[in-house]
């Protein structure tokens, strides 16, 4: 386990200030982007498909929803401030702000080198990769990485804290809840149950409502609270805090990465749902995907996150051990916190609340992993029929979502964690390499929204090799009829 750890913080430490570093860079490449144009991600979650082949921006909206919002907003949230401090609250709202940024980029990247794969729209990281970096080695490697990742490692992460808010609400042995989960998520993903999906993006939205409006009835609550509560998390990282001053560097590193962790904004997650929308323009949907990272970690982690200080219903270990801060003695850091935090409302519900919100969040983030899995053995096959090895992955993911429900959660996070790392720093690597196509992108999309029109994507005009979907889907009428946005150009 020390080994796992100390690889874990190697990938970790330092990518901690990359991603604050990435996130930065496009937000000064896109001019802000994710905050000037507000407005017009509103308009475009709203927007019809252009394609009856492709996803409404919407739906493409709740799938990657449903594999953001998981465990790392609820359990997430507590591990962050059981190692940094309360502090670290404001690094992960600091890192959604900026990887908002990144998410708009890898989003425009998916959708600029998607391509047709059995009448369906599909792309991410191998796609943008191959086509626009045009390295196929590179490709075939994140494709390998994201499928072990999605496929055998990160469902055990959902698995094990169903297992344990279920074992904490009901007092339900873990091997129970991991049978019952495993062989609902079997009934999903061997039989194709659409409607169970399609009921699963309806309880999301409608489960994350309920759970901000009882974090919104805590702080209305411990109203006396709020006001000292902010000065202890502002304070806590920015390291003047009397307790929690000398553990500002750990508030960063954890506070980042359970940001990147939950939103997983750069690490490339998000990437294959949005492809699979289809839009006019690329721009359009890295808008939607901005305005998710808002939700995540905006409002359902910073909702957990204040409600957990608010209530005092934590601790915090330093970075060699040593007990900092212990308000409830024997509460282990991870969906207890949360748990005891509505528990506060009225006893006994909290372990219940928190345990159906996690089971909700946790299960569609597991459906949304097969889809993001199968993407990439997709294009590994080339498009081809996956046959044994669809049937192998499928196994594989249910072995994982069992054994990750009864295994140490320590053990559980931290390969996760080594996982989501590697992951990210391949992704952003390739999204600062590709970042001259972005600059392209969104300087069109604002060209044109200055010329009052609704933008529409041509390539060839824009001088981008590689968008085989849009030069076979964009008419000779429509290509080169506009000149390519002047250099100083922007809404």
């Amino acid at each position: 386990m020390d080994t796992l750890v100390a690889i874990s913080d190697s990938i970790w430490n330092p990518m901690a200030y990359v991603a604050l570093a990435v996130g930065l860079f496009f937000t000064v490449l896109t001019a802000g982007v994710q905050f000037r144009r507000i407005p017009d991600m509103l308009r475009e979650i709203t927007a019809k498909r252009t394609s009856e082949e492709g996803i409404s921006p919407v739906q493409a909206l709740l799938l990657t929803l449903s594999s953001r919002v998981g465990v790392g907003n609820i359990a997430g949230v507590a591990t962050a401030i059981a190692a940094g401090g309360p502090g670290a609250l404001v690094w992960m709202v600091l890192c959604a702000l900026l990887g908002s940024a990144a998410a708009f980029a890898e989003t425009v990247l998916a959708q600029v080198y998607k391509r047709k794969v059995a009448g369906e729209h599909r792309g991410g990281i191998p796609f943008y990769v191959e086509h626009g970096l045009k390295v196929k080695w590179l490709a075939v490697v994140l494709a390998v990485v994201t499928l072990i990742g999605y496929g055998f490692v990160f469902p055990g992460v959902q698995s094990n804290n169903i297992a344990a808010s279920v074992e904490g609400a009901f007092g339900v042995q873990p091997w129970v809840t991991a049978v019952a989960v495993t062989a609902l998520f079997a009934f999903v993903i061997v039989g194709g149950t659409r409607r169970i999906v399609a009921a699963a993006q309806v309880m999301v939205p409608v489960m994350a409502i309920g759970y901000l409006l009882a974090a919104a009835i805590i702080l209305v609550v411990n109203l006396d609270s709020v006001v000292p509560a902010l000065g202890i998390i502002v304070s806590s990282a920015v390291g003047t805090h009397q307790v929690f001053g000398g553990i500002v560097g750990a508030a960063v590193a954890w506070g980042v990465r359970r940001a990147v962790f939950s939103n997983v904004a750069g690490v490339g997650e998000g990437t294959f749902g949005a492809a699979a929308s289809a839009v006019s323009h690329p721009a359009k949907q890295g808008l939607v995907q901005s305005f998710s990272i808002f939700v995540d970690t905006l409002l359902v982690c910073a909702a957990t996150g204040v409600m957990i200080v608010v209530t005092g219903s934590y601790n915090v270990v330093g970075p060699d051990g040593a007990d900092l801060v212990t308000n409830v003695p024997g509460l282990s850091a991870g969906p207890e916190y949360t748990q005891r935090a509505v528990d506060t409302l009225a006893p006994g519900i909290g372990p219940g609340f928190v345990a159906v919100a996690l089971f909700l969040f946790a299960f569609t983030t597991l459906i949304a992993f097969y889809y993001i899995a199968s993407t990439n053995l997709l294009y590994l096959l080339s498009g081809r029929a996956a046959g044994w090895a669809s049937h192998g992955l499928k196994a594989g993911m249910l072995a994982i979502t069992f054994y990750g429900a009864v295994e140490s959660a320590d053990v559980i996070w931290t390969i996760g964690d080594i996982g989501y790392g590697s992951l990210g720093w391949l992704n952003m690597i390739c999204l600062l390499l590709l970042s001259p196509v972005v600059r392209k992108v969104i300087r069109d999309y604002d060209a044109q929204r200055k010329q009052g029109l609704d933008p529409q994507f041509d390539p060839v005009r824009l001088g981008i090799t590689g968008a085989d979907f849009w030069t076979d889907t964009v008419g000779p009428a429509t290509q080169r009829s506009r000149p390519a946005p002047d250099s100083e150009e922007l809404a």
